[in-house]
């Protein structure tokens, strides 16, 4: 069984390296023609993940040394890291609404928060996916990831910030603005801002730098790398519930 999951993971890391080529299909699309949610995908992606959730896990729960554990835990992220990524690019033209609170891809609107915390629950980590999205994105980020590992960088250049990204350890991450909260997948050929965008074309949209105008125009940016926590992959592997960071609604965040 190990070697057969070891085999797999490595198959997941293969597949990571052409995320980048699939991504840029995805936004290549015609003038004027919108990407189509695939929900049959997705439902597909969320099994797995959920498979391989528990495999991952069984196996980390066997592990007797650090190294071992370790191995169980870079294989995690290998499979995280390109998991998250394909199961955002299922949403794909789901449209926003500022109060969306769309179940799947293409079953409704979506908001910017409930598109975050919605993928994140699929994808197999225990959280309430309806109070994380209600919240602030520093309290987004909070929830999952200790205050000292989030970068936080107040009326920075674009420019400026698109090269520290583009140098950035590569993974996912989650990037809150300020008035909005998104997903970063930062890789060899750059970064990619994938997010259910308020401003045109008012659907999940999944840009590359000269593209993410809404990052651009943001005066506000924190974020932190999600995938190269170990705690989170602990959480993720053991089922553990996250608790969500805040105490009530924060609506132009968790909305635009």
């Amino acid at each position: 069984m190990a070697a057969i999951v070891c085999a797999v993971c490595w198959h997941w890391r293969d597949k990571a390296t052409r995320l980048w080529q699939q991504t840029r299909t995805a936004v290549a699309s015609p003038a004027g023609i919108t990407p189509q949610p695939d929900p049959a995908r997705y439902a597909t992606l969320k099994e797995e993940a959920e498979r391989w959730r528990t495999d991952l896990a069984g196996r980390y729960a066997k592990a007797r040394t650090p190294a071992e554990k370790d191995k169980v835990l870079a294989e995690t992220r290998n499979f995280l890291e390109t998991l998250l990524p394909e199961m955002m690019l299922c949403w794909l033209g789901t449209p926003w609404n500022f109060h969306g609170t769309a179940e799947g891809p293409g079953q409704g609107n979506i908001a910017c928060g409930y598109f975050v915390s919605t993928v994140l629950k699929d994808a197999g980590f225990r959280v309430d996916r309806y109070k994380l999205a209600q919240q602030a994105s520093q309290n987004i980020l909070r929830s999952f990831l200790p205050r000292e590992s989030l970068d936080l960088q107040v009326g920075v250049s674009y420019d400026n910030y698109a090269t520290g990204l583009n140098k950035a350890e590569h993974g996912v991450r989650i990037v809150g603005l300020d008035s909005h909260v998104a997903f970063l997948v930062t890789g060899p050929e750059g970064f990619r801002f994938i997010h259910s965008s308020g401003s045109k074309p008012w659907c999940v949209v999944n840009e590359d730098q000269a593209g993410a105008e809404v990052l651009r125009r943001s005066n506000y940016r924190v974020q932190g790398l999600l995938t190269g926590d170990k705690e989170v992959l602990r959480r993720w592997l053991g089922g553990k519930k996250i608790g969500v960071k805040g105490d009530g609604p924060a609506t132009a965040a968790a909305g635009r």
